[in-house]
């Protein structure tokens, strides 16, 4: 069996999600698409895992050209009921492969809060309901959820979330249906309502925004698409990491190895996966730091995390599983970082790295903090991590 060890797979995610500086260049698409897809529940986060994967020098007007413009990148909910930015051409495979099932699960728990807001026959009001959201974006080419209720006041009717809870909230059904529709991929979510860090999004039909998205996969070709997407990011690794990843059943993950033909390796000390065309050593890669944000597809990529985490969890993920900032040397993480109120990107690390790569962190620091300019970024969709709240308060 192929054996692939720890300092491999380091260099691999070095090189392949754009992380060492070589493999940096300006190409914002390649960057989305050498970790599948970036990170998009945290507007910001968006923005950051571009810039640490391109060369200096681009903006925030570079990735909102891509993003509103060029449309080369796509906001899509996917993996994990996760909204991601994706190149074009592998957002119909994010909504076959992953988004289906999440608006399934969507569409029940939805008809069931309906049920209990007392709306009768809540199925099939929901799907003339859908329809009528659909018809007023496509009408409009664009509206917000404002627009929407004005258009059709079913859109207006509420329900109680986690009733009985610390956690109550009663909400218009507007929202629940806007995130049903995206799960389907028949909206999307385009230009925000404020600033870049803005989660206020207008809506349009996908048709309309972006139509080389548009188009329909089988299932099944989606999901071996989507494992081979993967695995030629993320692997060599074991199959809980694409299941966890996907949100797949374990049936599932197995069904799209074997359709494309991965073979196991030796990974971590137990079994894992890799394409049968990608079994080469990477080559020696030059020293390289990186300042990944919160929620970065990096670190978020894999269930197993020893490789490249070490002992750094408990300082560096939230309460529910997601991580904070991180500073990384050479294909592990090391530290993290916060933006301070003052505007400055304060970095704390964890492990000795030497003072070559310490002073080169601190140099992307003070670019990445030149980068974001006047805007505060905050911890969004999200709890801060240990670490990020010690730098806070200090």
């Amino acid at each position: 069996m192929h054996r692939f060890d720890d300092d491999e797979r380091r260099r691999r995610l070095g090189v392949r999600h754009r992380l060492v500086p070589s493999a940096r260049d300006h190409d914002l698409t390649a960057a989305a698409a050498s970790v599948v897809a970036l990170h998009a529940t945290d507007p910001s986060s968006t923005f950051l895992s571009a810039w640490a994967r391109t060369a200096d020098g681009l903006g925030v007007a570079d990735v909102e050209r891509a993003l509103y413009d060029d449309r080369s990148l796509v906001r899509v909910m996917a993996m994990r009921r996760t909204v991601f930015v994706a190149p074009t051409d592998h957002v119909p495979v994010l909504l076959a492969g992953a988004a289906d099932d999440v608006a399934r699960e969507e569409r029940r728990k939805l008809v069931a809060l309906l049920e209990a807001g007392g709306v009768p026959e809540p199925a099939v009001w929901l799907q003339q309901v859908e329809q009528a959201a659909v018809d007023v974006v496509g009408r409009l080419g664009e509206a917000t959820p404002a627009d929407l209720v004005a258009a059709d006041p079913r859109l207006a009717t509420t329900v109680v979330l986690a009733p009985g809870s610390r956690n109550e909230a009663t909400v218009r059904v507007v929202s629940r249906v806007l995130t049903l529709l995206g799960a389907q991929g028949r909206i999307v979510r385009g230009r925000p309502k404020g600033s870049w860090t803005s989660t206020q999004y207008r809506w349009s039909t996908l048709e309309h925004w972006s139509a080389g998205a548009a188009v329909a996969l089988d299932p099944l070709v989606a999901e071996a698409d989507l494992a081979r997407l993967w695995l030629r990011r993320f692997g060599p690794a074991p199959e809980a990491d694409l299941t966890w990843w996907a949100k797949w059943t374990k049936t599932r993950t197995r069904r799209a190895l074997a359709a494309i033909d991965a073979v196991e390796v030796e990974v971590g000390g137990g079994t894992g996966w890799a394409l049968p065309d990608d079994l080469d050593a990477t080559p020696p890669v030059e020293p390289w730091v990186a300042l990944l944000p919160a929620l970065d597809p990096t670190p978020m990529g894999w269930k197993r995390r020893d490789f490249y985490l070490g002992a750094h969890e408990s300082a560096l993920f939230d309460t529910t599983g997601n991580i904070g900032p991180t500073a990384w040397c050479d294909g592990r993480v090391v530290g993290g970082w916060a933006h301070l109120p003052s505007g400055e990107v304060a970095v704390r690390l964890l492990d000795d790295i030497g003072s070559a790569a310490t002073a080169a962190l601190h140099a992307q620091a003070e670019r990445l903090s030149a980068t974001i300019g006047d805007v505060r970024l905050s911890a969004r969709g999200r709890r801060p991590c240990p670490l990020e709240k010690e730098l806070l308060a200090d």
